[in-house]
């Protein structure tokens, strides 16, 4: 009997990540009573100066399918790590202006400590591997190619 492939979850949402969904989405855990503790990773767009020219936003695109991929085997590998009973991961996809959250790590579990471990790798994992990538644009309309760090 062959396994059946789960379809992949897409964890991209258009323009900035409200903080209506970021609420919708701690207010669902509310009746998961095994869940002692909540951690949360918000990336928010910065004004940084680069070249004398302020950031006023950033433009993301990403090779979707694969970056969802990575989400998926990071969530995989988190939980193989973590002894975590949640674990979302949202990223934008399109323009993300400065003070806005482009990217939200929800994760929870029985007891506090492992959610700092599990965050912490969590984040450094879609630093490393996932295929996203952001064009700083400035007020002038021109553009720079975001590099992570």
């Amino acid at each position: 009997m062959e396994k059946q492939e789960k379809p992949t979850r897409n964890c991209f949402i258009e323009g900035a990540i409200s903080s209506q969904f970021i609420g919708e989405s701690i207010g669902k855990h509310q009746s998961k009573t095994t869940i002692g503790a909540h951690q949360l990773f918000l990336g928010q767009v910065r004004a940084d100066e680069i070249g004398g020219k302020e950031v006023v936003g950033i433009d993301y695109s990403a090779f979707e399918e694969m970056a969802n991929q990575v989400f998926e085997e990071i969530r995989e590998s988190t939980f193989s790590k973590f002894e975590l009973v949640c674990l979302h991961i949202y990223h934008s996809i399109g323009l993300v202006k400065t003070g806005e959250i482009c990217l939200f790590v929800f994760v929870s579990a029985k007891h506090r400590d492992v959610t700092y471990r599990a965050l912490t790798y969590i984040v450094e994992e879609i630093k490393e591997k996932a295929p996203i990538y952001g064009k700083e644009l400035f007020a002038d309309e021109t553009f720079a190619w975001k590099v992570n760090s």
